[in-house]
């Protein structure tokens, strides 16, 4: 029997985190006080999309990010379906989660819903509604990493969901789908979770596919971006991190594999960066030696995640350099030993230094992460994380505040050794400090290094438009640039409009002119500059 099978797929439910920028020249509409005070302190309009490249008439400078990326567990299960001719329709989650996608009309016999990026018992459940109102009689199965670790309470809960397909959708989802469609004989499938007639939940083994054997997602058509997986599980036991639990066995892509797959998407789909989605691409010791050997001959331009003891010395950078690596995600966490060992992260405080000098000045972009608030940490130790940021560190960071968003984080296995108390997922305390303290600090932290640091900028705006800034200059180069385009977009929102603020605004546009920057605004031309006449 042919089955209709609608896969729905994509991101989690998520809110964009707008707050930071109001008030500032980033805001997606920019208040008029706000636009009158910046005039007032200039002499003339200052406007940050105004700004050019290349004379008043060039390129902007802030040009808006309009690519796609393809979604990676999307592509993956789609290449599973392709690969055993399995026809089936698509749609994005964000029709639940936002409903900007009109589901497919018509009767579907089966709905296939990817939970990789669901975070959450009342997620789940808006979506499981979402589902049976619009397709009551559709057999519903669910894969990916929360009904992974999720499977009895999602089963127990949810008497609308039939099966979940745990581990490797490759080895369980085909077969699944052919018992369906034929003598439903169960036993057959691998990795299947299910009810049986006595209403039993039913959780054999999980079986896993060897994916250096197995061929790695096809896309289809031009990509500019090229997302990658070349491992499955991680050996690492973070606390605030549930990814390895979700695939209890670690396994990897071999550097020749890699880079035969990186090699294929420069010449199927014109490939102009490949971004690597595992949680450390720079391990296992051997794999990573191996690639830095094979990837310069490749020229293939890539980003991925790392940890900061793979990248102890100036000659591996270099080496990385040289393999084409344009940028490296590197979750620090913290600069404090009491945060790194409640984390189990396994990484020491010297070893975080010791990446940060050897990545100082590269070519490399850094996009460094850290925590306030994790459980056990107090004040103290966090203001060595925030002295780091303010007078050591170099390149793009984000200090996020702690959240007990995930309900399958294995720190919660630790409550009784934190003393837990938590009311949500944003509202908190523990032993060390509560989560007010948590975001007061994460504030004084960014605005600290935003005044008082010439080389530590907060990642948080620059992803909705087109980097490098201005091509052609040197990452450091680019770093000074954002750094000033951050200090002049929060100015009077941070400073105020006084005297002080009025020059420092005057230095900023004038510092924004000596690396390349028309800041004339077509809304007005730049008059001289008056020392004080100006401000309200």
């Amino acid at each position: 029997m042919s089955l209709r099978v609608l896969l729905i797929s994509g991101l989690g439910p998520s809110f964009l985190n707008t707050h930071a920028l109001e008030g500032t020249l980033l805001e997606e509409k920019i208040a008029p006080g706000v636009s009158s005070a910046y005039a007032r302190m200039a002499g003339r309009p200052v406007d940050l999309r105004q700004f050019r490249i290349g004379g008043e008439h060039g390129t902007p400078l802030l040009r808006p990010w309009l690519g796609t990326a393809p979604h990676l567990p999307t592509a993956t299960v789609r290449s599973i379906l392709e690969a055993h001719d399995i026809e089936y329709e698509w749609l994005s989650i964000d029709a639940i989660w936002h409903g900007n996608a009109e589901p497919p009309p018509g009767r579907f016999d089966v709905i296939g819903l990817s939970t990789t990026f669901v975070w959450d018992v009342a997620s789940l459940a808006k979506a499981v509604r979402w589902i049976r109102d619009r397709y009551p009689s559709a057999t519903l199965v669910m894969g990916g990493q929360y009904s992974n670790l999720k499977y009895a309470q999602i089963l127990t809960a949810h008497p609308d969901v039939d099966f979940i397909v745990r581990g490797d959708a490759e080895a369980g989802l085909p077969a699944l789908l052919a018992a369906l469609g034929g003598d439903r004989d169960l036993s057959k499938v691998p990795n299947l979770t299910w009810r049986d007639e006595q209403g039993h939940i039913q959780a054999p083994p999980v079986q896993y596919i060897d994916i250096e054997a197995h061929p790695s997602p096809v896309f289809k058509g031009r990509q500019q971006m090229v997302p990658y997986e070349s491992m499955r599980g991680c050996p690492f036991t973070c606390k605030f991190c549930s990814f390895p639990a979700a695939s209890p066995q670690w396994r990897y892509k071999s550097a020749e594999k890699i880079v035969a797959d990186w090699s294929r998407y420069a010449e199927d789909n014109g490939a102009e960066l490949i971004r690597a989605y595992d949680s450390t691409f720079t391990i296992p010791p051997p794999r990573f030696k191996r690639l830095l050997e094979l990837l310069p001959a490749l020229g293939v331009p890539w980003e991925g995640y790392s940890r900061a003891n793979t990248l102890g010395t100036r000659e591996v950078v270099q080496q990385l350099e040289a393999a084409r690596c344009r940028r490296l995600f590197i979750g620090f966490e913290a600069m404090n030993a009491t945060a790194l060992k409640n984390m189990d992260k396994k990484v020491t405080l010297a070893q975080n230094y010791r990446a940060v000098e050897a990545l100082r000045g590269s070519s490399i972009e850094v996009r460094a992460s850290f925590m306030a608030g994790y459980p056990g940490e107090t004040p103290d130790d966090y203001q060595l994380t925030h002295d780091f940021l303010v007078k050591q560190y170099e390149g793009l960071f984000n200090v996020h505040f702690f959240m007990f968003s995930d309900e399958t984080m294995p720190v919660w296995d630790d409550a009784p050794l934190f003393d837990l108390d938590v009311t949500n997922p944003w509202t908190w305390k523990h032993n060390g400090m509560d989560s007010f303290t948590a975001q007061r600090l994460r504030s004084e932290t960014l605005l600290a290094a935003r005044w008082q640091s010439d080389r530590a900028v907060h990642d948080l705006w620059q992803p909705a438009f087109m980097r490098p800034f201005m091509p052609g200059i040197s990452q450091p180069a680019n770093l000074r640039l954002e750094k000033a385009l951050e200090r002049l977009a929060y100015l009077v929102k941070d400073l105020g409009q006084d005297e002080a603020a009025a020059a420092r605004c005057r230095g900023l546009l004038a510092e924004l002119e000596s690396l390349g920057v028309s800041t004339v605004s077509d809304t007005g031309r730049a008059p001289e500059l008056v020392q004080g006449s100006r401000v309200g």
